[in-house]
């Protein structure tokens, strides 16, 4: 019975389709304002999401996925994301992801006055992040 008191519904929803549904003990995602770590009971909260990892853990397993951009929902015994992009490590494609890193730093290095520097930085994000994940 005390193992179900730190029971809470984590959906990660996505505009193509409902990426994850199911129980966690544990939640853990980036932010803008940085990594926030959520159990149940977590005070309510709406946040930006930022390109990151995120961890759910539940009493079997530890999953990992990659979210690119979206707001979290956070109430005492649910979180719900709402991700631009969600993606399982086997969904990517590590050489395309590596090539969009490549891309990216290009475009930071050269600072031109085209370049738009915000964009390139956060494609550099979302590149990582499906490195990390990869690995």
């Amino acid at each position: 019975m005390a193992e179900e008191n730190k029971i809470f519904q984590v959906k990660i929803i996505t505009p193509d389709r409902v990426f994850y549904s199911g129980e966690a003990t544990m939640i853990e995602f980036n932010t803008t304002e940085g990594q926030i770590g959520v159990y149940k009971h977590h005070i309510p909260t709406t946040t930006v999401l930022a390109p990151g990892v995120v961890t759910i853990t539940n009493e079997e397993e530890v999953l990992r996925a990659a979210v690119h951009a979206g707001f979290a929902e956070i109430l005492g015994d649910q979180v719900t994301l709402l991700a631009e992009i969600a993606e399982w490590p086997d969904e990517i494609d590590e050489k395309r992801a590596e090539a969009a890193k490549e891309r990216a730093e290009e475009r930071i290095a050269v600072k031109n006055a085209a370049t738009d520097l915000i964009r390139a930085e956060y494609a550099l994000r979302k590149a990582l992040v499906r490195i990390e994940i990869k690995q």
